[in-house]
Parts: C-alpha cells; structure tokens; sequence
C-alpha cells in the first residue's frame, strides 16, 4: 500500500476563504492505485512552510501530491520549494504532464512543475484547479507504482512488466 500525502497550497484556501476542491480530486483519482492518503493539509503560498511541510510529510508518505502554485505568479513557488528539498529531479514526470496538458491548452507551456525524490518519497506538483489535476495525475498514474518500488530500491527489471 503506498502512502499518499496531499497538500494543496492557496492562500485563500488555507484561510478559509476559497473550498479545496483539487484536494478530493487527488484523493478520488489514486483510488485507482493501491494507496491511502495519510495526510492532506491545506497551507498558504509560502516558500518556507511549503519547504518544511515536504520535509515532514516524507517522513511518514511515499508519495507527496502538491496541488497549486506552479505558475508564474509571484505567490506560485511550489516548484521552488520543491526544488530545494529534493535530492534529484525526474524531468520526463513533468515534461509528460506538460505535453499531454498542452493538447488541451497552450497556457500548460507556463506550468513550473517540477518531479524529484528526497529520500524515498516521492514529489509531484500538479496545477490548482481540480481539471488540471485529473489531466496532469492521469498521465503519471499507471507508472506511479512502479517508480515508488524503484525509488525504494527494487531491483526488479523495469523490462519485465508489460505496458
């Protein structure tokens, strides 16, 4: 069972102001995988706090679901402070989501996203709106698993699985 942390970042939201509705949309799309959330908070646009809420969150989580802040706003640093938490990035995780994105809309191109490991966990920002999120999660979901395992040290031929 993978354990999932989902955290959305909106100032508004974290303040009550705005309903999350991209949270639930993660959470209803890897009940196509064999995960349970542990955690999901909702927290403002603030480099620092994204930062430390990452760093936790791999303590307990295998992969961690970012929702929002991946434009090119002032207040969008997601990618930013997923950036200096992790070890290494996973480029061809983003550029997928952008690529299948953009077939929808030439405004995908803006997206900062950004995939990387820190530790054993995994990190993915996905956009804000609960659209995006489907469009982009369904892209990475089928190879979800198998990265986790990968990322955990199987050694596992990638080879041996059917597509």
């Amino acid at each position: 069972m993978i354990k999932v942390a989902v955290l959305t970042l909106s100032d508004k939201g974290s303040k009550g102001e705005r309903e999350d509705t991209s949270g639930p949309a993660i959470e209803e799309l890897i009940k196509d995988i064999k995960a349970e959330v542990v955690s999901y908070d909702i927290i403002p646009d603030d480099q620092d706090k994204i930062e430390k809420n990452l760093i936790s969150l791999c303590k307990k989580a295998d992969l961690i679901l970012t929702t929002g802040g991946t434009g090119v706003s002032p207040r969008d640093v997601t990618p930013d402070a997923t950036l200096e938490v992790i070890d290494y990035e996973i480029p061809g995780m983003a550029e997928a989501m952008r690529q299948e994105s953009s077939k929808k809309t030439p405004r995908a191109m803006i997206s900062r996203a950004v995939a990387g490991v820190r530790g054993e966990t995994l990190i993915i920002n996905l956009p804000g709106s609960p659209k995006a999120v489907k469009e982009n999660l369904t892209v990475v979901l089928p190879v979800l698993v198998h990265a986790i395992e990968k990322i955990k040290g199987s050694t596992q031929d990638c080879a041996c699985q059917k597509d």
